[in-house]
């Protein structure tokens, strides 16, 4: 018993230090588990055959066929229009929405779908984004609790009651606990978020989220590295493409944009062509090229190809409104990474935005600092916001294609235009026969085989462009996490080590009733989650939650559901879930604006839990 509670310390130690990644420090303690025979080979490894694991793995599928098909995407941006201009209508529809999305779909997908419709709308309205992108991020899980599928800690409680031999929960038993948290967190945020989050960020970086070139341009300081030089009649770049300057490394410069021909006299008659700089774009007379680098770099290229500098190497941007052109076809857009982003730790040139899809990289927005130069070599850092630039359809792919980042910035318009899809009604339709599947128990066939029947759907019918695209949505580290401790609670079991546990806090607690155990198993794990992600915290308190319940002799459910909330209800932390993470850059939100908000509102759901989860599921 022992040594199974030190490698349960000592992984516990190891998540909440995070320099290693969990599903490493999950392997590590199922391994040592093995070497001191505590479980043998078949128990160590049933966890990657139990229904939970597939289910996941049958849930993300489904969840990225249904963002691939623009299905989420759809939907939630014709229902948060509804909004209109209202401030607290839209504040509302936000957690409506996305709480009813969270309630089928990942919370960091959800996220992910929502953060960029959210920002736009928010604009349109005069609205700081950054009052609505913390809630947005609690609303997702919220959500999760909904359902049986919303989050991976009420799979885990499910698992644990059907392993200890008793009746399982249905689909919607969760509805009736995620319905009053969706109610509580709006009360609460509805204030919270008007009296802290309102004045997050200056107005000027709210503009900058939004679809102008020249804010943007203001914001990164583009004037100074930005440069303007148009090709005249004797020019040796004549003829050339942009592959045969080799630029790049003779002069550390970097073309960006070829603008062709000149502005009608008359502003409604424009005859602007603007051309992305391609390596095979060949440049002519009278071609406007645009620069980035140092001036005295610019000045030696202009030089040696005999090239005019426009406008004292000013942008027609910062120029008079009659020579400032519009950006028909290019644009300039924020990108923020994901928590988990696999660019982390790579260099803008590994990172390959260019060749992948046919953007540069112009700036990075690290907290409060803009890097501007030499960015080749810059290593990518969690948090790093980048401001990249290219067509409106290269940067509607960026976010399409890839789970890596979320894209800021974008017209609305656009992006609900590349995201629509003729799939998507497809994707609905099996969704909804998932749901029906596992919602009606007269329909002979289990909710893990519900799951696979989707998913194995979404890739047949043509959800994904290819069975690779359908892998890449599955997140791994949490799959193996999951399937790596469930044979911790096994051990604990076996050890006798659940039932010391669940002994010393009947002995502290029981004498006090079972609401005061159930408050003590709640708050545990609501302190633990802040420190440790929510599923390893449901994994490691399941069994102790119902060991506690059957030593009193009441029902455990009421206490499993204590342990699943309390893991996924955690506010007070940016580094808690991964939702809290993505939208901290995106709203300039600091480490004390997460306590400000978060921490009275976990606060207030606990104490309203643990007299409303009795009433819901009776001892």
């Amino acid at each position: 018993m022992l040594i199974t509670i030190i490698i349960l310390v000592l992984s516990a130690v190891f998540f909440v230090n995070g320099k290693v990644r969990s599903d490493i420090v999950a392997l590590c303690a199922l391994i040592a588990l093995l070497i001191f025979q505590i479980l043998t080979p078949d128990e160590a490894l049933s966890g990657f055959s139990n229904s939970v694991v597939i289910m996941m793995i049958g849930l993300f599928v489904v969840g990225g066929a249904i963002f691939q098909t623009g299905l989420a995407k759809m939907i939630s941006s014709r229902i948060l229009k509804l909004a209109g201009t209202s401030e607290i209508r839209l504040f509302l529809l936000v957690m409506l929405v996305t709480s009813a999305i969270g309630a089928f779909v990942s919370n960091t997908g959800t996220v992910a779908l929502m953060l960029p419709i959210v920002v736009s709308l928010a604009m349109s309205a005069g609205m700081n984004p950054s009052r609505l992108l913390m809630p947005l991020a609690f609303a997702s899980s919220m959500g999760g609790m909904m359902t049986l599928i919303g989050t991976p800690p009420n799979l885990v409680i499910q698992n644990t009651l059907t392993s200890a031999g008793l009746e399982p929960l249905s689909f919607f038993s969760f509805l009736p606990v995620g319905v009053v948290c969706v109610i509580i967190g709006t009360l609460v945020l509805m204030p919270l978020s008007k009296w802290f989050l309102s004045k997050k960020g200056q107005k000027d970086d709210n503009k900058r989220s939004g679809k102008s070139l020249k804010q943007l341009v203001n914001e990164y300081g583009l004037s100074s590295n930005l440069f303007r030089l148009q090709v005249i009649k004797d020019s040796r770049l004549l003829g050339k493409t942009i592959i045969d300057l080799d630029i790049r490394r003779k002069y550390g410069l970097n073309i960006m944009e070829v603008r062709r021909g000149d502005a009608s006299q008359h502003r409604f008659l424009k005859t602007i062509t603007q051309k992305f700089a391609a390596p095979d774009t060949m440049l002519q007379a009278e071609d406007i090229l645009y620069v980035t680098g140092e001036f005295d770099k610019v000045q030696l290229f202009a030089e040696d190809f005999l090239l005019e500098i426009l406008g004292d190497h000013a942008t027609e941007e910062t120029q008079s409104a009659t020579n400032s052109l519009d950006f028909y076809d290019i644009g300039i857009a924020e990108i923020v990474l994901m928590p988990a982003s696999n660019l982390i730790n790579q260099t803008i040139k590994e990172a390959g935005f260019r060749d992948k899809f046919n953007v540069n990289v112009l700036g990075i927005r690290r907290k409060k600092e803009y890097l501007l130069q030499d960015l080749g070599n810059e290593r990518i850092h969690s948090g790093d916001v980048l401001l990249v630039q290219g067509t409106w359809n290269n940067i509607a792919r960026l976010s399409k294609e890839d789970s890596d980042w979320v894209v800021l910035g974008q017209p609305l318009a656009e992006a609900a235009k590349v995201t629509l899809d003729y799939k998507a009604p497809v994707a609905a339709a099996i969704m909804v026969l998932m749901v029906v599947m596992m919602v009606f128990d007269f329909i002979p066939v289990a909710p893990v085989t519900a799951v696979m029947i989707a998913g194995i759907l979404m890739v047949l019918t043509g959800c994904f462009r290819n069975v690779e695209a359908a892998y890449k949505t599955i997140n791994w580290e949490s799959i193996v996490l999951i399937a790596a401790m469930l044979p911790m609670s096994l051990a604990l079991e076996k050890t006798g080590a659940s039932e010391y546990i669940s002994n010393t806090l009947v002995n502290g607690l029981g004498s006090y009733g079972p609401v005061a155990l159930m408050a003590g198993i709640y708050f545990t794990t609501s302190l633990m989650t802040m420190f440790i992600s929510n599923t390893a915290t449901a994994v490691l308190l399941a069994p102790i939650a119902l060991q506690s319940a059957i030593q009193i002799g009441v029902s455990p459910v009421p206490f499993l559901f204590a342990v699943t909330v309390g893991a996924s209800m955690c506010f007070a932390s940016p580094f808690s879930t991964p939702p809290n993470a993505l939208v901290m850059p995106a709203g300039q939100y600091t480490f004390m604006d997460y306590v400000k908000v978060g921490l009275p509102l976990q606060i207030i759901m606990g104490i309203v839990m643990i007299f409303v989860l009795p009433l819901i599921f009776p001892f």
